[in-house]
């Protein structure tokens, strides 16, 4: 293929070790990115790619601005951006209402919130030093256009291919043209069987959908009789129920999945979409993480 992804790492108890030489590994291979998800404690396990690595590129995909103080935050994240020689991207978002409701947050507006824990990072750079390229956690339009406003670069999870080019049309062309950073989890099953690759994914993204500002995103890229069958297996409490009404359209438009050259031609998709790094965050019907890392590892090597 002529254009490698991003890989999602996340660093879980008792393989945190494995974790940074996995991310060494994927330097080697030739992947573009490592990013991090909200799980496990990823600003951590940024500043141990940090040292370990040297070229690659890295960031958290989605730290909840809600976990550490906006002057804290910018201090570290200014510390990782220079022991990184400028590799790193601090990647923040507001997270979703049951990680809310998890550890007794009570969250404000989003917009609101953003914008203002953006300043305060960008207040206290004279104080903790240069700071990386702020990347705002975003979904739909007004996120988007806050991105632009405040940050330097946005990065969707689970958005829909079909979607993205009306998306990136809200980033100035001359934005979207400079080092503004355009990215997207992508969850990843790579297997020849395709039918229970796809089912794998409709288990990951069950949780998603049940998010109104998912649903909502989804309507709007035109999943509507999906998304209302998710609506009604809710209402009926038949939670069970919601992944069997997840549309083959709906999934290969947010994820990716099947033999491992329709993954590849997948990545060539969101890259001819505008998404300039395809973060993909695999799974696998044969185990772990770390069987899937070592499928996605397969798949791509340069």
């Amino acid at each position: 293929m002529s254009q490698m992804p991003a890989i999602s790492l996340a660093a879980v108890p008792g393989r945190r070790a494995q974790t940074v030489e996995l991310a060494v590994e994927a330097e080697k291979r030739g992947f573009v990115g490592i990013f991090g998800p909200s799980m496990g404690d990823a600003v951590s396990l940024m500043l141990s790619i940090a040292h370990a690595t040297n070229e690659i590129r890295f960031g958290t995909s989605v730290q909840p601005l809600y976990f550490r103080h906006p002057i804290d935050m910018a201090g570290t994240a200014a510390y990782i951006h220079e022991i990184s020689g400028g590799r790193f991207y601090m990647g923040i978002g507001v997270s979703h209402g049951p990680v809310h409701d998890r550890f007794g947050l009570e969250p404000g507006k989003p917009l609101a919130d953003t914008r203002d824990y953006v300043g305060q990072m960008r207040a206290a750079e004279k104080a903790v030093g240069e700071l990386p390229p702020i990347v705002l956690a975003t979904l739909r339009d007004k996120m988007v256009a806050l991105s632009v406003e405040v940050g330097d670069g946005a990065v969707w999870a689970n958005a829909s291919l079909n979607a993205m080019p009306e998306s990136l049309a809200k980033i100035p062309t001359e934005v979207r043209d400079g080092d503004f950073y355009i990215g997207n989890m992508i969850p990843t099953v790579i297997d020849d069987d395709k039918k229970a690759a796809g089912d794998r994914n409709r288990k990951t993204l069950a949780g998603y959908v049940q998010l109104p500002n998912y649903r909502n995103y989804w309507k709007q890229a035109g999943y509507v009789e999906e998304m209302e069958a998710v609506e009604s297996a809710m209402a009926d409490k038949d939670f069970q129920r919601i992944p069997s009404v997840l549309s083959d359209r709906w999934l290969s438009s947010c994820t990716l999945y099947g033999p491992a050259n329709e993954v590849r031609e997948g990545v060539e998709a969101w890259y001819d979409a505008g998404v300039k790094c395809p973060i993909l965050v695999p799974s696998s019907i044969n185990g772990g993480q770390m069987v899937a890392i070592a499928e996605m590892f397969d798949t791509f090597s340069n």
